[in-house]
């Protein structure tokens, strides 16, 4: 059955593939609504261009008249909210953006849903959702041993992930307030195509075809859970269908990696796929000072979402790596449309900080 999904943030790396997946391989009616900041690209929602099934609008989920203005006009079933500034080393440089766009652009657009859902007939009120993504950075970070559950304390460490934690707060409490039926996924690391070149895979791919230093954070060790893409678009698919209002549900990869190890099997594939003589890429790792709050290690426990719904990885961190990598280069011209000068693989989140002793 065909649904009509309002998608915040769907020219981003994660709700691009949660679009393009849902018209052209599910049939929903999808409308997108993204800022077009630095990180969304209209490129990645090429094949809909003109699709019937999709309706692009630019703009910011913080303008409340938009936001009514496309939930009156196209009465969606759901709202799946991925517009969100994401990544950390920005938030270092610059939180102002975090703020707006991950709390108070949040807190609008729940404003404009719980009046739309307020507005709707029994019937349809009854299978409205809001869809919250969010992340594991909200958990903060692990020792050696244990996973993240739905029920670990939030201890963010830095202003990204302090400004999801709040937004997710903000989700609960219009739930509980005022009866909207909300659900939250907190994911592991993504990756896969479509990925903006700042985020450690891509940004390893591109630097080890050009030859250049792969820098590498601190020692390397710091661990992180690998979920692709794709599977994280079913994980939510299945979610919206079969999660009951209220609940939190925790998604991962099942895939344990230190980012030595990511960067390491990067370049094994590439030495393998995009051969240099005299060049082995493990050799261009260059260990540099770690980030302000660097968190350790994640680790997702989705035994909820497994045990509850239904929901499984169907790829690897071997398999879905080499198909990202293959992904990156069958498509260079996306990657350089995408790196229009903005950004070109420099080092951010090196803010200065000032450290006191306790």
């Amino acid at each position: 059955m065909q649904k009509t999904w309002l998608v915040t943030g769907g020219a981003g790396f994660i709700g691009g593939n949660f679009v393009l997946r849902n018209v052209l391989e599910n049939g929903h009616r999808i409308i997108t609504l993204d800022k077009l900041t630095y990180a969304g690209n209209l490129d990645t929602l090429h094949p809909v261009n003109n699709h019937p099934n999709h309706v692009f609008v630019q703009g910011d989920i913080a303008d409340a008249a938009l936001v009514a203005r496309l939930l009156e006009t196209y009465q969606p079933d759901a709202i799946v909210h991925f517009a969100a500034e994401s990544h950390v080393d920005r938030s270092i440089d610059g939180p102002a953006d975090f703020i707006h766009t991950n709390i108070h652009g949040t807190f609008s657009l729940l404003q404009q849903a719980r009046e739309y859902f307020q507005s709707l007939p029994t019937e349809k009120a009854e299978a409205f959702r809001f869809l919250h993504v969010s992340t594991d950075e909200v958990y903060g970070s692990l020792d050696e041993d244990g996973l993240f559950t739905e029920e670990t304390p939030y201890d963010p460490s830095s202003p990204y992930s302090a400004s999801k934690a709040a937004s997710d707060h903000l989700v609960r409490a219009w739930h509980r307030t005022y009866g909207l039926p909300t659900l939250i996924t907190n994911c592991s690391n993504n990756y896969g195509p479509y990925q903006f070149p700042e985020k450690l895979i891509p940004l390893m791919i591109e630097k080890a075809l050009a030859g250049e230093p792969l820098p590498v954070y601190g020692d390397g060790l710091n661990v992180r859970d690998w979920l692709y893409v794709t599977d994280h678009c079913r994980a939510i698919e299945t979610v919206l269908a079969k999660g009951v209002p209220g609940e939190t549900y925790n998604v991962g990869g099942n895939a344990e990696k230190t980012n030595l190890a990511v960067v390491h099997a990067i370049c094994d594939i590439l030495d393998e796929q995009r051969p240099v003589s005299g060049l082995r890429r493990r050799d261009l790792v260059t260990f540099i000072e770690d980030r302000p709050g660097h968190d350790r290690r994640y680790a997702i426990d989705a035994s909820k979402l497994q045990n509850t719904l239904g929901w499984r990885p169907q790829e690897s961190f071997t398999s879905g790596l080499k198909k990202t990598v293959q992904w990156y280069l069958d498509n260079r011209q996306w990657v350089q449309r995408v790196q229009d000068g903005s950004y070109q693989g420099q080092r951010m989140g090196h803010s200065t900080c000032r450290k006191v002793s306790a």
